[in-house]
């Protein structure tokens, strides 16, 4: 058993939780791991959970097992020979248009196929800078598996702490194109409701009184086609299923969406209809936040065209 220290001198992590302190401020190992190795944990020489919130001049101690953890279930990802749709990429990052049906990162029903797999062997030395063992490495947000679009990714702990931190203070861009069942009654718009796991269905989120996690959504109308609408969406927050859970409520769900949606037989064989856009971000080594688009998929251009009208200017 070992013992480490540190403490909270950085007035900009006031805030962050004491899990994530302890895997990426002091560097013992990832949050996935902590399970498996801390012993315990004690902030000012307190026993204190995992989710305590820390304040700065905290003391942090950690007694953890020296041996590395298990490795999860199937083993590490292997690297996989999977075609990258590349929009940037540099010796810090590597920004991509993620197809949809690609899950991000491995897990129980996915151990192949992911673009943890495709990170793995597009860039040389990604498992070794996480030290080897790390189940995610290079993932710093995430994509539904068919929610298509933008997703940055970093190629060194460095990096990935310099992005995860502006997602942490809310300092990262997002625009979203959905095209939705229906059409909203107003032109824009702000839906701002907590959002929790369903008590019915757990792989749900739904609207919540108490307990849940505030959730904000601006968005704007770009074009009404007949039966469905084109929508610029702005989530202020990153819950999961946002903007599903948020256009449910407004009584236009995405179209082709199985969790929040139905079906609707004027679309057949419409798949989900969500497309991350626009991603604005400062780069490690950085003083000014750059834009990456993913340009609009193909299926977003043949549904519309399939109404009678092209995509607004701009949106390609």
């Amino acid at each position: 058993m070992k013992t480490a220290e540190a403490t909270v001198d950085d007035a900009r992590l006031e805030g962050m939780r004491l899990d994530r302190f302890v895997a990426e401020r002091m560097g013992l190992f990832t949050r996935s791991q902590a399970k498996a190795r801390v012993a315990a944990l004690k902030v000012n020489g307190e026993e204190a959970r995992p989710s305590r919130r820390l304040r700065f001049g905290d003391r942090v101690t950690v007694a953890y097992n020296d041996q590395p953890a298990e490795e999860p279930a199937g083993g590490a990802p292997a690297a996989e020979a999977i075609p990258l749709a590349i929009l940037f990429e540099n010796d810090q990052v590597t920004v991509i248009d993620k197809p949809q049906g690609m899950v991000v990162h491995p897990g129980n029903a996915n151990r192949s196929g992911t673009l943890v797999n495709a990170l793995l062997a597009h860039c040389r030395g990604l498992a070794e800078a996480y030290g080897g063992r790390e189940p995610r490495p290079g993932i710093v947000h995430r994509l539904d598996k068919d929610t298509s679009g933008v997703i940055i990714t970093a190629r060194n702990p460095e990096a990935h702490e310099h992005l995860a931190r502006q997602f942490r203070d809310r300092r990262v861009r997002k625009l979203y194109l959905a095209v939705v069942r229906g059409s909203p009654r107003s032109d824009a718009g702000r839906v701002d409701r907590a959002l929790g796991r369903s008590r019915r269905d757990r792989t749900r989120f739904a609207p919540v009184a108490a307990g849940g996690r505030r959730a904000i959504t601006d968005w704007r109308v770009l074009r009404r086609y007949d039966g469905c609408s084109l929508v610029l969406l702005a989530p202020r927050t990153g819950r999961t299923h946002q903007l599903r859970v948020h256009l449910k409520l407004l009584g236009t769900p995405v179209l082709g969406d199985p969790l929040y949606g139905g079906t609707d037989a004027r679309f057949p064989g419409a798949t989900l209809m969500l497309h991350a856009w626009k991603l604005r971000i400062t780069l490690p080594g950085e003083s000014e936040a750059r834009e990456f688009r993913a340009p609009l998929p193909g299926r977003f251009k043949a549904l519309l065209r399939s109404r009678g009208k092209v995509p607004p200017r701009g949106t390609g």
